[in-house]
């Protein structure tokens, strides 16, 4: 057996998940995308990270189908995928149907990791970011959705369950009636906003934390540059003759937590992996965490007059 580049964390499902994901949320999609992710698995990326709502499914299915024609991995089980089911599916009696459409996009007979992507419900055929207040559902089911979700690992469709953007109340809420525990709850996460709070709640319930915009996004409608132009990074980072990313996804990682990393460059997806064979010092750790901390996606999008959330402070349950 080949070893493995990227180190692997076993989850409370006791399936072992890749510790850096390599994400596809993207707008626009590249035409080039499903030979983008067949070089990210040449380069040794093991863990893609996808959703409904991205579009990417059929992407990352071809590339794995690609990557097992040309040998690059042996069979379906060497590769980790993670999918979402979108805000429009999020009900008891949406879910499966709309794994068992995941898996056709897929091309494949189960995901390892099914997320619900938000706490949150959108009326039927909405697509997802940019949406009217109007698209939000007045209630979500927190508790059908996930008895759905549980039915979905119970039938082998998806080995490991979890949630994507779930607070620690939200979580106490869902941990008082699940039979299964979440295996992974997928936050916003990075240098700028650590969610410790949230991190220390997981570790204690047992649930693995994901970090998507592990840099800061930086993108054209949220996002910020706290990570990417921290002066406090940067001098570590040149102290120690790595990238600016490079810190900042090494720092994720010595919390516990699986990075989901998105760059379609090759060199920076080269540079995204050498993360693993050095460490940051306690004293390194400990200025970064002096960084001020702000959510770079506030989420404005998901509060509406009529919604489950009003206002920011209901949508993060005061974690904000």
């Amino acid at each position: 057996m080949e070893k493995e580049m990227i180190p692997r964390v076993v989850l409370n499902s006791g399936h072992r998940m890749p510790l850096l994901g390599f994400g596809t949320g993207c707008d626009p999609i590249p035409a080039n995308l499903t030979s983008i992710i067949v070089k990210a698995i040449e380069l040794g990326y093991r863990h893609f990270d996808t959703a409904s709502s991205y579009n990417t499914e059929e992407f990352v299915g071809q590339a794995i189908a690609q990557a097992q024609e040309r040998g690059l991995i042996h069979n379906r089980s060497d590769v980790f995928v993670t999918s979402k089911v979108r805000g429009a599916d999020s009900d008891h009696d949406l879910i499966l149907p709309a794994l068992k459409e995941t898996l056709r996009k897929l091309g494949l007979d189960y995901v390892d990791l099914y997320l619900i992507h938000f706490p949150l419900r959108l009326k039927e055929g909405v697509s997802e970011m940019p949406f009217p207040k109007e698209a939000i559902c007045p209630t979500f089911d927190i508790r059908g959705t996930w008895q759905a979700m549980e039915e979905c690992y119970r039938l082998g469709l998806a080995k490991s369950i979890g949630v994507s953007n779930y607070t620690c109340k939200k979580l106490s809420q869902l941990l008082t009636y699940s039979t299964i525990t979440p295996a992974v709850n997928q936050v916003e996460l990075n240098p700028a906003w650590g969610q410790g709070k949230l991190r220390k709640f997981c570790f204690e319930k047992g649930i693995h934390v994901s970090g998507w915009s592990p840099l800061g996004a930086n993108g054209a409608y949220w996002g910020s540059f706290a990570v990417m132009k921290s002066p406090i990074i940067e001098e570590i980072a040149v102290k120690k003759g790595k990238s600016i990313a490079q810190v900042s996804l090494r720092w994720i990682y010595q919390q516990g937590v699986t990075p989901i990393m998105k760059s379609f460059n090759e060199e920076r997806m080269k540079e995204n992996l050498q993360i693993f064979d050095w460490e940051l010092t306690q004293e390194e750790v400990d200025k970064i965490n002096q960084i001020p901390q702000k959510r770079g996606f506030p989420g404005e999008m998901f509060t509406s007059p009529n919604g489950p959330y009003r206002t920011l402070e209901e949508l993060w349950d005061g974690e904000i």
